[in-house]
């Protein structure tokens, strides 16, 4: 996935790399994915679809539960992780690299100003430990 530089603790502990040409790859962090336990499937939207912020673009299925995945930027998604649909333990496997999810042309770029960095997220994490 890249350097990344937001993430937002909205509901489901999205990550978020932004990149050149105001597109980002959007996944889940590694404390979501673990909480979530051993992902089995993701449902994620076609490229062309638009998503906006904090609205549900798709499902993400493990042995404890079924969660909504919520868009931490608007946008369209440019690209899906085809992979998942045949490996979705790349989720838990490799969170921030194998097991990205969307890439988005993101709307408004300005909108990943509201996401923490990672360093204030590892922090929020151990506020919480």
């Amino acid at each position: 996935m890249g350097k990344i530089i937001g993430i937002d603790l909205g509901t489901t502990n999205s990550v978020v790399s932004v990149m050149e040409g105001g597109e980002a790859v959007v996944g889940v962090t590694d404390y979501a994915q673990s909480e979530l336990g051993d992902v089995i499937f993701v449902e994620l939207p076609a490229p062309g679809t638009r998503v906006a912020q904090m609205k549900a673009f798709g499902t993400i299925d493990a042995v404890k539960t079924v969660s909504d995945l919520f868009a931490p930027l608007s946008g369209e998604v440019l690209d899906v992780n085809a992979t998942l649909k045949d490996n979705p333990a790349l989720v838990n496997q490799s969170p921030y690299e194998k097991g990205w999810m969307v890439r988005l042309r993101l709307n408004d770029p300005k909108e990943a100003e509201s996401l923490m960095t990672a360093e204030e997220y590892e922090k929020h994490l151990g506020a919480h430990a």
